[in-house]
């Protein structure tokens, strides 16, 4: 179907004339970068460019069908580009390009953006922001004010878009709406310094002298009650009587206007192949049922005396499971942090030179989020990545979890991988800071199986949590195909989650809300550890005894994210070299 679709986009655009390709290419590429970073400011911040500091993406109507335009203009720039002219780079490099500008523009006519809020995050949760910036300087807060200056702006094109949804039938579910009026009831507050907008001004670096600090404090409290406060008072209102009760009661994107095409574009998106939704769903099955046999061994190993459901229940509630508060839950999570960093250098020859840090998720969101996420650093230098940590009810929280959540989130999956993709030489900035979902996800989860080699999952318990997160993305393929595409109701995939993880029945439910509400996005991690797994056995099988895990963890990580099927050509010819080599 990818094909089919350029095909179509060549007739539309129409046949141009091969231009002169090296030069050329490279400067579309620094013009689509350029365009990428005036366009999406926040994006830049978190960056470390501080050129467009003080604005927001414009989110009109008008601005997003000029951003379609602009996405086939550069389509017909790259198109005039004979790519044989190329060096092999640049060659993968015209490729990804290409990809990345069909995926785009052939998403457009879906239409998602006319759905900008969702429980997991949207103009009720700007102030989180801050947390994604360089605020360092008294430019940066200065510019952080005008921000939140223009948050009205904002949230009056996220109602405009709310309202062209509404109209054309483009509408969330309401099980998932339902939870956006007490995430905006968090910024209606009645004193200045209560706003989640005011949490960082009250600790301000010490090289801002006294006076500035008060005078960005006085400013920051103005801003909040003249205009933030009142477009929040705005908005739920706007949210409360008018679009929670019209969206939908349907869960699947199947129900959205080309809801099948819609799905079946997302799963060919996320996970890079031609898999459809009905094979994606045998696969999970399949997976389920292999993962549920390792997972009897350990019961068997600790002679409990019940069901696999028993068992289960006995991991939710009993109470050896848990810690008893948010501030244990951290120190805990700190520690296994600590204990992974030094085991590193056993599995990778090359680490990324950027720190990464733990922090608590913010408040006004832990309750309707997931368990823990990540948050990649700054291009500069200015800020280091962050893992984030759930500690709302920590007796829903699992011990037997963490450490395979951290080597997950931390290292080595998302902040190694990403951290080293930021800090490749020879790469584009459109490959160094985006990447591939599949190869992404699939890194992170490939990785939990690491923790043997880190000197973790000592015990059964974690054992059987690592196994419990295998288990998690497996069911993930069901349950997402089952929702989206095959009439599965909310309950039926919850029901099928907690029939077979340990995870606890908050989490579940926060995590079948995810899926509903991003669609095609959780079969990626599945689907990228089995071609990373697979590419592991073929190499450890070919190689024999000659296997360096260090070279062959480097070398797939050394090109940045990949589809699977480039990453597989790639692989190939580093086991080819090896072959050589030996």
């Amino acid at each position: 179907m990818i094909r089919n679709f350029a095909l179509t986009l060549l007739i539309l655009i129409g046949n141009s004339a091969i231009a002169a390709a090296p030069d050329d290419f490279a400067a579309l590429l620094e013009d689509a970068w350029e365009w990428q970073l005036r366009e999406n400011p926040v994006m830049a911040s978190s960056l470390g460019d501080r050129r467009y500091n003080g604005s927001w993406a414009d989110s009109s109507l008008g601005a997003i069908e000029l951003r379609q335009e602009k996405q086939r203009e550069f389509m017909q720039r790259l198109l005039a580009i004979d790519p044989s002219q190329l060096d092999d780079a640049n060659q993968l490099n015209y490729e990804l390009f290409r990809r990345d500008l069909m995926t785009d523009i052939e998403g457009f006519r879906f239409r998602d953006y006319l759905m900008p809020v969702n429980q997991r995050g949207g103009v009720q949760t700007l102030d989180e922001v801050a947390e994604r910036i360089p605020l360092t300087t008294i430019a940066d807060y200065d510019d952080w004010l005008r921000r939140m200056a223009s948050v009205g702006s904002l949230i009056d094109q996220t109602t405009a878009l709310q309202e062209e949804g509404r109209k054309r039938g483009y509408m969330p579910p309401k099980i998932l709406m339902q939870r956006i009026p007490d995430q905006i009831a968090a910024q209606l507050v009645e004193n200045a310094e209560d706003s989640p907008f005011y949490k960082v001004f009250r600790n301000l670096p010490d090289s801002i002298p006294p006076a500035e600090q008060e005078r960005l404090r006085t400013s920051a409290r103005e801003i909040i009650d003249d205009s933030v406060v009142p477009a929040y008072r705005k908005y739920s209102s706007y949210f409360s009587d008018t679009y929670l009760p019209a969206s939908r009661d349907s869960i699947d994107a199947s129900s959205l206007p080309d809801g099948k095409e819609f799905y079946e574009y997302r799963t060919r998106v996320y996970t890079t192949t031609d898999m459809t939704p009905d094979e994606i769903h045998r696969l999970g099955l399949s997976e389920v049922q292999r993962i549920r046999g390792e997972m009897q061994l350990i019961i068997d190993e600790l002679e409990f005396a019940g069901s696999f459901e028993d068992f289960l229940e006995f991991l939710r509630t009993d109470p050896q499971f848990y810690y008893d508060t948010p501030e244990q839950l951290f120190d805990a999570y700190l520690a296994i942090c600590k204990r992974i960093d030094p085991e590193l250098v056993k599995l990778f020859g090359v680490l990324p030179r950027t720190p990464y840090g733990l922090r608590p998720i913010p408040d006004n969101i832990a309750p309707d989020t997931t368990t823990a996420y990540y948050s990649q650093p700054a291009a500069d230098g200015s800020r280091a990545g962050y893992y984030y940590v759930n500690l709302y009810k920590p007796e829903v929280r699992p011990k037997y979890e963490m450490e395979v959540l951290s080597v997950h989130e931390a290292v080595p999956g998302h902040h190694l991988q990403i951290a080293l993709q930021m800090e490749l030489g020879d790469m584009p900035d459109f490959r160094r800071y985006s990447g591939f979902t599949a190869f992404t996800e699939g890194w992170g989860l490939y990785s939990e199986s690491l923790g043997y080699d880190l000197g973790l999952y000592k015990d059964p318990y974690s054992r059987f949590g690592a196994l419990t997160y295998e288990m998690w993305r497996a069911v993930r393929l069901v349950v997402d195909t089952g929702m989206h595409y095959k009439g599965w109701t909310r309950q039926q995939a919850i029901d099928f989650f907690k029939a077979n993880a340990a995870k606890t029945e908050l989490d579940i439910i926060n995590e079948i809300d995810r899926y509903i509400g991003w669609p095609g996005q959780a079969l990626a991690y599945k689907i990228g550890q089995l071609k990373i797994l697979e590419l592991r056995r073929n190499a450890e099988q070919t190689l024999g005894d000659a296997f360096d895990i260090r070279a062959f963890h480097d070398a797939l990580l050394g090109g940045g994210a990949l589809p699977l099927e480039v990453l597989e050509t790639r692989m190939h010819r580093w086991l080819a070299a090896q072959i050589n080599a030996n």
